[in-house]
Order: structure tokens, then sequence, then C-alpha cells
């Protein structure tokens, strides 16, 4: 059986204001549906991925800005934090753990600069969208087995 995570719906509460955002941080517009004023569906992919966002009106009762910990998987950390960081996406500086691979959902551990290695897992950099929807960005240049 293949289960295939391919939507993440975010709470927004400016549902303009967040397709602006993704779309500047280079996120593909796949859907914007208006069916009437209490219901609206706006369906972004980030590039490269198979798995995209949803938000609008009517779509969710979660609170905006709920959504935490949403992981961006990167080849290459420095060149994704400059180009979002161009595109004019306010980024955190460019962490690793100093327990090793991974974090933690807080900002407890994080050390400045890429892991002292470059182990594949172990950089990260982290931006919120407008409401403070939080996301990660995590490279990986080696897949673990099995992956």
């Amino acid at each position: 059986m293949d289960l295939k995570l391919e939507v993440v719906v975010l709470p927004v509460s400016d549902v303009d204001r967040a397709r602006a955002f993704y779309e500047k941080a280079g996120f593909r517009l796949d859907v914007d549906h208006v069916a009437d004023d209490s219901y609206r569906v706006v369906h972004l992919t980030p590039p490269g991925s198979q798995c995209s966002i949803l938000f609008g009106t009517g779509v969710t009762t979660a609170a905006p800005g709920s959504v935490q910990g949403l992981h961006l998987i990167v080849s290459d950390i420095m060149a994704a934090h400059a180009e979002l960081t161009d595109r004019g996406i306010p980024m955190s500086e460019i962490f690793h753990d100093a327990g090793g691979v991974f974090h933690r959902g807080t900002e407890a551990g994080r050390v400045g600069g890429p892991h002292p290695q470059h182990a594949s897992y172990g950089s990260f950099a982290a931006f919120s969208d407008p409401d403070g929807n939080g996301w990660v960005l995590q490279e990986v240049t080696t897949r673990l087995p099995g992956r």
C-alpha cells in the first residue's frame, strides 16, 4: 500500500497576503478557486515537491499560524537560504543542533552555522509565513538507507 502525503492544509487569516507570500517564496500556484464569499481554496506547490499546501476561506477551523515544523528538504542549505533571502523572505540564520543530527522544535540547542561536518540531515534554517506558520529548511545530501 502506498500512502502519499500530497497536501498540507495551512490556517491563514488573510488569503491574498498568504498567496502573495508563498508565490514570492517561489511556490507554484496550482489553483485559486472561489466558490462564494464563504469558500475559497488556494493550492500551491513548492519547487521540486510532490506535496502541496492548501489554504483559503472555509477550509480549516485551525487557528492561523498554528502549524509548526513543516520541513522543506534542500540539497544546498547555503544556496536555498540565499535564494529565499534574495526573494525577500525573512530567514533565521543557518544553524545546526548541538546534539547532532536533526533539531528540536524550539531554539534550545541551536548552534549558529551549518553542521561542522556538513552531515546530511544536520543543517537548518527557519522562516515563518505572515501568520506565523513555521517552516524549516533541512539540508539532505545523502539519504539514509531505505529512504
